[in-house]
Formats: C-alpha cells, sequence, structure tokens
C-alpha cells in the first residue's frame, strides 16, 4: 500500500528535525458517519425553495432566518455530535507525540472536534473553519461553549422557547450563532487561525493532505504555497481531486487513494 520509495522518505522524515503540516478535510470524519455539508443532509426547505448549503449556511440568511438557520445547524451538529475518532484521526494523534509539538502542525477544516477527541492538542491544531464545541455572539463578538444541555432535534422538530433561551448570548441576550464559517464570510487569525495555518505552510518540510479536494480558499492556497516551495506532497483520498491531479503532474510526492482510516495507521509507522 505503501511505495518502497514513500517508506524510505518517511523513515528519514522522523530521524530529522523537519517539520509536518497535515491538512484534513471531510473524508476523515466521513468514516466516523459524520455527514458533509455538501451530501444530501445539507439541503434545506425554506417556504417552498429548496437552498443548497452553501445559500443557507450563509451570515445573510442567518441574519433574515436565525431560527431556519439554527434549526439546519443542530440538524447537522447533533449527528456529529455523537461520533467518535476513528483510526485516522488517533493515528495523527500519535504522529503529534511522536514528532513533537515542535514539529507537527495540524489545519483542519472539520468543525466535529474529532481531532481533540482522538488526542491532538489545541496548540497545534488550528480549526480553520471553526468548531461545533463553541457558539458566538455577533453582536458583542463573545464566544461561549455549545450549551451542553440542549436537547436533540432534527430539521422537521419545533424547538420550545425555553431552548432557544439557552442559545442566548449571556452577556447581552442576542441569539448566538454557530462558531463556524459561513459561505459569505472571510477566514480571519481571531475566530479561525488564518495567519497560523498559513505561517505553518511558508515553514513546513512536508504536507500531508487527508479527505480534502481543495475546494475553499484556505487550504488551496496551503497546498499552493507548499507546493511552490518545492517540498513535497502527500495526498490521501477515495478519488482523483485537484491536490492528487497536481501531484501527479508535478511529480511532487506521492497520491495513496483508499480510506484514510486504513491508510494513515500504516503511514505513521515509518515516521
Amino acid at each position: 500500500m505503501i511505495p518502497n520509495s514513500l517508506q524510505t522518505f518517511l523513515k528519514q522524515f522522523g530521524e530529522s528535525q523537519q517539520k509536518a503540516l497535515f491538512l484534513t478535510g471531510a473524508g476523515i470524519s466521513a468514516e466516523s458517519g459524520i455527514p458533509t455539508f455538501r451530501g444530501s443532509e445539507g439541503y434545506w426547505t425554506i417556504g417552498s425553495k429548496n437552498y443548497t448549503p452553501m445559500e443557507i449556511a450563509t451570515n445573510y440568511m442567518f441574519r433574515q432566518f436565525p431560527e431556519k438557520v439554527w434549526r439546519w445547524a443542530l440538524h447537522y451538529f447533533n449527528n456529529a455530535r455523537h461520533a467518535q475518532p476513528n483510526p485516522g484521526h488517533q493515528a495523527l494523534a500519535t504522529l503529534e507525540k511522536r514528532l513533537g509539538s515542535q514539529r507537527f502542525t495540524l489545519v483542519t477544516q472539520n468543525v466535529d472536534g474529532l481531532h481533540l477527541l482522538a488526542g491532538n492538542t489545541p496548540p497545534n491544531t488550528y480549526c480553520i473553519h471553526g468548531t461545533l464545541s463553541h457558539v458566538r455572539c455577533d453582536d458583542c463578538g463573545e464566544v461561549h461553549p455549545f450549551p451542553q444541555d440542549l436537547g436533540y432535534y432534527t430539521k422537521n422538530d419545533i424547538m420550545p422557547d425555553e431552548e432557544w433561551d439557552k442559545l442566548a448570548c449571556p452577556e447581552c441576550s442576542e441569539l448566538m450563532r454557530p462558531h463556524v464559517l459561513f459561505f459569505d464570510e472571510y477566514y480571519n487569525e481571531a475566530y479561525y487561525k488564518y495567519e497560523s495555518a498559513l505561517e505553518a505552510a511558508f515553514h513546513t518540510d512536508l504536507l500531508v493532505v487527508v479527505g480534502t479536494t481543495g475546494a475553499t480558499n484556505l487550504p488551496l492556497l496551503i497546498f499552493e504555497t507548499v507546493l511552490k516551495a518545492g517540498k513535497p506532497i502527500i495526498a490521501i483520498n477515495l478519488d482523483n481531486s485537484t491536490f492528487t491531479q497536481t501531484i501527479d503532474i508535478y511529480q511532487q510526492g506521492w497520491v495513496l487513494k483508499g480510506k484514510s482510516g486504513e491508510i494513515l495507521p500504516t503511514l505513521a509507522t515509518f515516521f
């Protein structure tokens, strides 16, 4: 499964003091049973119109229909809140311990928190699309832990008023929002570690891309930064993507096709 050339490279890398950057997307969490925003569960109907995830998960829609956006979000969030890390997540937690905090950085597009649950540490894990574990008030800017006593709701359920009260900001009483990057918003450092993620890309000696196709700006920019620097890249994915095709064209790394939950644990043994 792992080419001999890659095995040799990883053994030498593990014995060096070089840095590794891991970039993960929805593919690694799909093996834990979490549906993607762009999957069939992402769609939502308001009135007679069907909205795509890119339309419903926006700040524009939240300001118009905050409760409808929250109901859509809770339907997705509740699926994720009960998921557990899979062997791919656990392999990355093992690699952080093996390489050490100075050599390991994890950038994830996933908001499910499974990397942290598996054992990766917050200082070394950049959640560039936010996290389910917190909510945020747009009025006063405060970030708060997600209310753990909020009940389980699907997108067809009616939430009673006392449940909505749990999503009120304790500072200003305004309805808080999911602490995630909406599709019509920009990355920033304060909430999404934009500068930190790019800094890691500039200084890494190896990029490992897992379960992401490069459909969003910052992951694509990270990939291009490492590519232009001439550093090796490993892409793990079930299907072809912009990342895998680019690696093949430039011959600047390795493409491993298959499930990350099967490939990553094996890959980790060679570091």
